[in-house]
């Protein structure tokens, strides 16, 4: 029996030690602040905003204004719409131009995050400290990650045994895994009930 423990003990070693490391990662949470900042487009006040009835079919609605104007946001059933205030009719995607604009306003929130934009390619845009940053559109809303964001959902992956990215390759795994250490525990009690 003690031969059978040893072994799997040592099998159970690496994810231990990996539960370990990145347990104490996930509890002194070093880095996590810009990680997982949220970066929102930059609104300023609705002083003469155009007055807005809501429609039957809206289930919400938010209306903002930003450098590029003013922005109607509605849900309905099929999701979130861009709307013009003054039409009603889907506003249009910004240029490159517009995206710029729009990005390096919210970016004055944390410039030394966010840099200056280096490329752009249609919704996304990467910059110069490495963070790359999407606009979803239709709901105005940005979303930024980093090299530290990728770093920390790495250790995520080791701490939960999501080794190999194939769901249901890492549920066995896993399964595997919380065996051994059930296993691995009545063992030890037995072991030691026998020495008594």
């Amino acid at each position: 029996m003690r031969k059978i423990h040893r072994v799997v003990g040592i099998i159970l070693l690496l994810p231990f030690f990996g539960w370990a490391i990145t347990g104490l990662v996930f509890f002194i949470k070093p880095g996590y602040t810009g990680a997982y900042e949220i970066l929102t487009p930059k609104t300023y006040p609705l002083d003469g905003a155009t007055p807005v009835t809501a429609a039957p079919d809206w289930k919400e609605i938010r209306y903002v204004r930003t450098c590029l104007g003013d922005h109607l946001l509605v849900r309905t059933e099929t999701g979130w719409q861009h709307l013009d205030p003054t039409t009603r009719q889907p506003r249009n995607k910004p240029t490159e131009a517009e995206l710029r604009s729009l990005l390096k306003d919210a970016f004055s929130a944390n410039p030394q995050r966010y840099g200056e934009i280096t490329i752009i390619s249609a919704d996304k845009v990467q910059t110069n400290t490495g963070v790359e940053v999407s606009l979803d559109w239709n709901r105005l809303a940005l979303q930024q990650k980093g090299k530290d964001t990728d770093w920390i959902d790495f250790l995520y992956r080791i701490h939960y045994l999501q080794w190999t990215g194939i769901k249901s390759v890492d549920k066995v795994v896993g399964l595997v895994g919380l065996v051994l250490v059930m296993f691995l525990a009545a063992l030890g009690a037995l072991i030691a009930i026998k020495r008594t």
